[in-house]
């Protein structure tokens, strides 16, 4: 299907902690995404976000991308991955060119961003993304398109996303191994973010609370960018780990037992419905135990607990909380738990909803809920074209300087909480 439109394939690939999956998708005459196929499988050898064993993730990746040509009948070369664990940095960073008064043609852009190249440094850290926000002209300010204005001066602000570069150069090496390129390595709330949150949202300010199985990224949005991250290293993992040593069941069992009866929300019928599950090791036809609802719930609000009281201070410490009530949008599996939304919604004093991703034609249900942010942000990323100022690649690091333009004084007033 893909050879006969002519649109070259996009491939995107999620390695999580509860399970990698993959998307292979192309786009017809008007630029819509079509998916061709997906694949999951059960993750191996990743913790909290980190590659801790390479044979088994490398295997993982292998067969869900395998899954995913399997039934789309086509074979990728690379793929765009995600980065969901820790040390993301998102900055601001400003260049200027002095024009002369002439009339700004695509030229000027193209000198301002190769100016902007050299003024980026990640101080350590490996450059993720590097995209072209606002412009400037002579001390005007929020300028999104400066193409046929007259400037003496033309500036920009640059939107810098970096991480630590050792854990993303164990997701890079999985990749190879499993004999496909990497295309980028994308942080995760950024592809979630484009996935699951309006272009309005992104423009007026909210926080995308991403809850996964071994990490709940926090990041936060505003003019349109991610101006700052926060990683907890909780999840919703962590939930079915504490329903397995809390009643004796293997995971397997615990996490049913969260899915199909568990809630953030506790009810008085809690104490009279009874549920039943296996004990670890029990033999083939031998009595369950019996628990009542209540006593799960107790095990699951004790954890969402934490986790919330952990994502409220990631806001605070991202400025999220100031006197103007800007909104949270929970996605990720862990935000599948039954009322949970209207649980962090009383605890945290926001409006929050779950956001699920866009739908792409041809993508499964299966897919398609709050789980799959990531992955179809990816596709979605892949499929905009938007540019970078640099090939998205391990290892280029350069030079950037403090933020000291319009964008960055829009993230420092949001930091004081207007």
């Amino acid at each position: 299907m893909a050879e006969n439109s002519g649109q070259p394939l996009i491939a995107a690939l999620d390695i999580g902690s509860s399970k990698v999956s993959a998307l292979i998708a192309t786009q017809d005459s008007e630029r819509r995404l079509r998916v061709l196929g997906t694949g999951q499988r059960e993750s191996r050898g990743v913790k909290r976000g980190f590659i801790t064993d390479v044979e088994a993730s490398e295997f993982a990746v292998r067969e869900a991308v395998e899954l995913a040509e399997r039934m789309s009948g086509v074979t990728i070369d690379d793929v765009w991955a995600s980065y969901g664990a820790g040390g993301v940095t998102s900055t601001v960073a400003n260049v200027e060119v002095v024009l002369g008064g002439h009339q700004i043609e695509q030229a000027d852009i193209d000198q301002l961003l190769s100016a902007g190249r050299k003024e980026i440094d990640a101080t350590g850290k490996v450059i993720l993304h590097a995209h072209p926000a606002l412009y400037t002209i002579d001390g005007a300010e929020g300028v999104q398109q400066p193409i046929g204005l007259h400037a003496d001066r033309l500036g920009v602000d640059i939107h810098v996303i970096a991480a630590d570069p050792a854990p993303l150069r164990n997701i890079d090496y999985v990749i190879r191994t499993a004999h496909l390129g990497v295309k980028a390595i994308v942080a995760s709330p950024v592809a979630a973010a484009l996935a699951c949150l309006t272009d309005e949202e992104r423009e007026l300010g909210v926080a995308l609370v991403e809850l996964g199985a071994g990490v709940t990224n926090v990041s936060l949005h505003l003019g349109g960018m991610l101006v700052g991250v926060r990683s907890i290293p909780l999840g919703a993992k962590d939930i079915t780990d504490d329903i397995a040593a809390a009643f004796g069941v293997n995971r397997r069992d615990a996490e049913r037992l969260k899915c199909f009866y568990g809630s953030a929300m506790t009810s008085p019928r809690d104490n009279h419905e009874m549920i039943e599950a296996n004990h670890i090791g029990a033999e083939e036809g031998g009595d369950p135990i019996r628990i009542t609802r209540a006593q799960l719930m107790m095990v699951i609000r004790h954890r969402i607990e934490e986790v919330t009281g952990e994502i409220d201070a990631g806001l605070r410490a991202l400025g999220f909380g100031g006197p103007v009530g800007r909104p949270v949008v929970l996605t990720g599996g862990g935000s599948e738990l039954k009322n949970i939304a209207d649980y962090m919604q009383g605890v945290l004093g926001r409006t929050v909803r779950v956001g699920r991703p866009k739908t792409l034609a041809g993508l499964p249900d299966a897919h398609s809920g709050a789980a799959f942010s990531t992955l179809v942000g990816l596709a979605c990323l892949a499929a905009s074209g938007t540019g970078d100022l640099r090939d998205i690649a391990l290892g280029n690091i350069t030079q950037r300087k403090p933020a000291r333009g319009f964008v960055g004084r829009m993230i420092s007033a949001l930091k004081q909480g207007y």
